[in-house]
């Protein structure tokens, strides 16, 4: 049924919980994984202030926080696939949409699933904070499985 899954992770606990959900998915279907984790860029705003701050290289000093970030990721996700016998392809976005870096890799990966959690907020909540997972579903037509 699906061959290739994209699994969005952005190290949240509700994010572990999709990541599980799609590799135990997986397994019984002998399908590809590639596991995403996007990141955003640095701000203007907040390279500035770091800046301001006496950080001598902002940018340099953000790329090693992001990389320290994604490899606990993706180290917490590989045991979950070692466990289940998955195997995976681990990738790295930097966007400002992670919504539309995730859209965009499936598309390049030639995805036929994507899972990814969400919170699941309503009304004012989900407008304040935006929902990825939202955003994710209006520009794809690849199926979206969404665990909460």
């Amino acid at each position: 049924m699906y061959t290739h899954l994209l699994i969005a992770v952005d190290g949240s606990e509700l994010a572990e919980k999709g990541a599980r959900h799609g590799l135990a998915l997986a397994k019984p279907l002998g399908a590809k994984v590639t596991v995403l984790t996007v990141t955003e860029p640095l701000g203007a705003l907040a390279m500035e202030a770091a800046i301001a701050g006496g950080v001598r290289d902002p940018l340099v000093s953000y790329d090693l926080q992001m990389d320290e970030h994604v490899h606990r990721i993706d180290q917490t996700i590989s045991a979950h696939a070692e466990e289940l016998g998955v195997e995976i392809e681990l990738a790295r976005e930097t966007d400002e949409s992670p919504a539309e870096a995730i859209v965009r890799a499936a598309q390049l990966k030639e995805c036929d699933l994507i899972v990814m959690a969400s919170h699941g907020r309503r009304g004012l909540n989900r407008l304040l904070l935006g929902s990825q997972t939202t955003k994710v579903l209006a520009s794809t037509t690849i199926p979206v499985l969404v665990v909460r």
